[in-house]
């Protein structure tokens, strides 16, 4: 797919029905990521611990259905398990605004539905990595993943911004209806989505467990792949430490409303939108290996500054640490993302994308748990510092790494179990 002028992939119109049936899906994503909580902090009076545990249970989904997910996408078209899985949540998150208005919420069923909204979330998301080289090509990737990383960045400002309003004029749980409404038009979108993919024949259905087999062997065995991942696992452990406690820290240490909460995560969504317009550049210019782990390097040590923050002013001033952050995780995420893609050939792109996703997002739920029952020993400031090491220290398996010095994508070659 050519791109002849600054639009680039915005002149195919498959692209752009993708790129605004994100806007609209992680539009609801983010109103999630601020109201699901506060539902059981400011509704239900929930503990460190049981905010942890909810953490936990909203990312379990990778652990219990990771592996086998890449495996049952990779049988199906990718369109279509985007489309139903982005339904089928819309209806499990208003299950909680229904709950709450007849009197029968609790913490456990706001459990059930992050658990649900989570195993939903692993089918879409191996489905939408192993979409895009479809639908735009492999020589457009970095392109593809920087247009949509930068709509995801917006939708990080405007999620937060939206959503701390709403959560102080309706409720926490009244907001979810937000985000079930932008998750159903999202799906609507991807049905007007024209390019289809074929359905793969019965020659090419195996069985589950060899499938899973060679997904895992493909990316174990791939010095850069596997180094990826296994950074990837480290981050994400110690950023759901850190956030686990960051709404615990922000309003009770320092006593922000929603509103100033919101306006917080938006920051955090800015420097997502500078991260995501400067990916491709960056990229190019200090080569995709070295940027992957200098953008860590360089920008995790900056979340020490919120623990730093006091009541008024200077928790503001802390949260360009999170706005340093957030540039520096999107920058290097867009640039792994399409390296991932790059290295991988079609028949294994949904199981790759699955035994990342299982090893990498597989610690999220322990980062909860441990992010709870460090606030319940440690409180919420302690847990900050500790987050914000640990993400540091994920830059370490990246630069031991061929990505130390690798600039440009190796050719690669099909493994021979491919066939």
């Amino acid at each position: 797919m050519p791109t002849r002028d600054r639009s680039g992939l915005l002149r195919d119109p498959d692209f752009r029905r993708l790129f605004a049936a994100t806007a609209l899906g992680q539009l609801g994503d983010r109103i999630i990521f601020l109201a699901l909580p506060l539902v059981g902090i400011a509704a239900l009076h929930a503990d460190e611990f049981q905010v942890g545990f909810l953490t936990a249970m909203t990312t379990a989904g990778s652990l219990l259905v990771g592996l086998p997910a890449g495996a049952w996408v990779d049988r199906m078209r990718k369109r279509s398990v985007m489309i139903s899985t982005d339904l089928v949540r819309a209806l499990v998150l208003l299950t909680v605004p229904m709950a709450w208005w007849t009197g029968l919420l609790s913490i456990w069923w706001l459990y059930a539905v992050a658990l649900a909204h989570g195993v939903l979330t692993v089918f879409f998301d191996v489905a939408y990595v192993s979409y895009l080289p479809h639908l735009v090509g492999r020589g457009n990737l970095v392109e593809g993943n920087s247009r949509l990383s930068a709509i995801r960045s917006v939708t990080s400002i405007s999620g937060p911004a939206v959503a701390g309003p709403l959560v102080g004029l309706v409720g926490a749980p009244a907001t979810l209806v937000a985000s079930s409404a932008g998750m159903t038009l999202s799906g609507l979108l991807a049905i007007t989505i024209r390019k289809r993919e074929r359905t793969p024949g019965p020659s090419e259905r195996r069985r589950l467990g060899r499938d899973i087999r060679q997904g895992l062997e493909f990316v174990l065995r791939h010095p850069t792949l596997r180094a990826i991942m296994l950074g990837d696992a480290i981050f994400n452990l110690f950023l759901v430490v850190y956030q686990t406690m960051l709404l615990v820290f922000l309003e009770r240490e320092t006593g922000l409303r929603p509103f100033g909460v919101g306006l917080i995560l938006s920051g955090m969504g800015c420097g997502a939108l500078l991260g995501s317009l400067l990916a491709t550049r960056v990229s190019k210019r200090v080569g995709q290996g070295p940027v992957i782990w200098l953008a860590t390097l360089v920008t995790c040590p900056l979340a020490c500054l919120m623990p730093l923050a006091q009541p008024g002013w200077s928790v503001y001033a802390a949260a360009t640490g999170l706005v340093a952050l957030s540039l520096g995780g999107v920058v290097r995420v867009v640039t792994q993302a399409s390296l991932q893609q790059s290295l991988t050939p079609d028949p294994l792109l949904g199981r790759m994308s699955a035994t990342t996703r299982f090893v990498s997002w597989g610690g999220i739920p322990l980062g909860g748990l441990l992010g709870g029952a460090a606030g319940s020993v440690f409180g919420a400031t302690a847990t900050l510092w500790i987050g914000a090491a640990g993400m540091t220290a994920s830059a370490l398996p990246n630069f031991l790494s061929p990505l130390r010095t690798m600039r440009t994508v190796p050719t690669e070659t099909t493994p021979e179990f491919v066939r």
